[in-house]
């Protein structure tokens, strides 16, 4: 008896595992098997925003504010407004990026880029005013870090040349912010900071050919900005890295 009841045990134990191997309890352990890998990717993928995210508010916290344009660290909501005695800011337009392109031993990081409004205080209107006529305007801006790996100086510009789908055009110098992130960097040195250019203005800025200032002087949607760099050129002014080109949409 004893012994009949054991071959049934046996009998009983071998068809359970038969079962629990059968395909398709393998289907649903592959299944569970892909679920918590996909699960896994997912969770390494926000862990990895969160931290690009947390290192661009480092950078942006560190930021000291620029002594014309008012500061914007705060508007990370489209529609939020920004006052400070230099004038009142409104976002339009966000886009968090936190990117970086490499051109040779110099790193570029696009840590961000708005679309602000700007009514400049009236102290304030003069400077503006050898860019624009208006006396309040959009701007378009990155917050960029430019990092130089060689143990040696190098020269570089991160924007040389700007345009936007509406068709106009910038050079390095109808920037807004002025703050020197152009020209020498030392050797394992950092710069950080905005570049700002006003956008859909009525004066000081260059236009697709055959476009008038009637045309112009209607606001267009921005839509995307491509940026052009300047070559990178060591101590010696010897080019060692060509420019790149840096397409942004919002």
């Amino acid at each position: 008896m004893k012994k009949t009841l054991s071959i049934l045990f046996l009998i009983m134990l071998l068809v359970g595992c038969s079962s629990n191997t059968s395909p398709e309890n393998n289907e649903k352990n592959a299944a569970n098997e892909n679920q918590t890998e996909n699960n896994a990717d997912e969770k390494n993928d926000e862990t990895k925003q969160e931290k690009d995210q947390e290192q661009t508010e480092s950078k942006i916290d560190e930021y000291q504010p620029n002594s014309q344009v008012t500061d914007d660290r705060s508007l990370q909501k489209v529609g939020q407004t920004y006052a400070d005695k230099k004038g009142e800011a409104t976002l339009k337009a966000i886009k968090p990026m936190n990117k970086t392109y490499k051109l040779g031993e110099i790193e570029l990081t696009v840590k961000e880029m708005k679309l602000i409004h700007l009514r400049p205080d009236y102290s304030m209107i003069d400077y503006f005013h050898v860019l624009t006529h208006d006396e309040e305007f959009d701007f378009v801006k990155v917050f960029i870090e430019i990092k130089n790996n060689s143990s040696e100086k190098m020269n570089f510009a991160p924007i040389a040349l700007l345009k936007t789908n509406t068709g106009e055009t910038f050079d390095w110098q109808k920037d807004i912010y002025l703050e020197e992130l152009n020209g020498e960097i030392e050797g394992n040195g950092t710069k950080f900071g905005n570049i700002g250019f006003i956008v859909n203005a009525t004066g000081g800025h260059a236009h697709k050919e055959g476009q008038n200032e009637s045309d112009h002087k209607k606001k267009k949607d921005i839509k995307w900005i491509e940026i052009t760099t300047s070559d990178v050129f060591d101590k010696n002014e010897k080019k060692i890295s060509d420019a790149k080109k840096i397409k942004i949409e919002f």
